[in-house]
């Protein structure tokens, strides 16, 4: 295979690649705009499917300037579900730090001494 044929044969591979990326991306952003509702999103899958060249182009002329808005929407709200995970896990604190809440609730008169033993079982258990 002559050095211009390998050439010829990889940079078709890597436009081949790039295609079914960018149609992974299209697809990706149909399904995450809110504004569209089912019968538009269904009409952007079967012209992008039908006429994979020009739904694409037209694609991305009519709605590609807010495709970039919908990502970063998406990544903040996955920060900050991401975020709250966290805190909620982290404050959640060890089983000494619920012992001595449990146990100022009790000096407190808020639990019994039965809750106070029921919970504080099921913190050592």
């Amino acid at each position: 295979m002559p050095l211009f044929d390998l050439i010829w044969a990889m940079l078709w591979f890597f436009l081949f690649i790039i295609w079914i990326w960018l149609l992974i991306t299209i697809f990706v952003d149909i399904f995450r705009s809110e504004d569209l509702n089912g019968w538009a999103k269904a009409f952007w899958v079967i012209f992008v499917i039908i006429l994979p060249l020009l739904g694409v182009l037209v694609y991305l002329i009519a709605r590609g300037h807010s495709m970039q808005d919908r990502a970063m929407k998406q990544a903040a709200a996955q920060a900050k579900a991401q975020q709250e995970y966290i805190q909620q896990v982290a404050s959640s604190g060890s089983s000494a730090d619920e012992l001595a809440k449990l146990s100022d609730l009790k000096a407190k008169g808020v639990l019994t001494d039965e809750e106070f033993a029921a919970e504080k079982a099921k913190l050592l258990s």
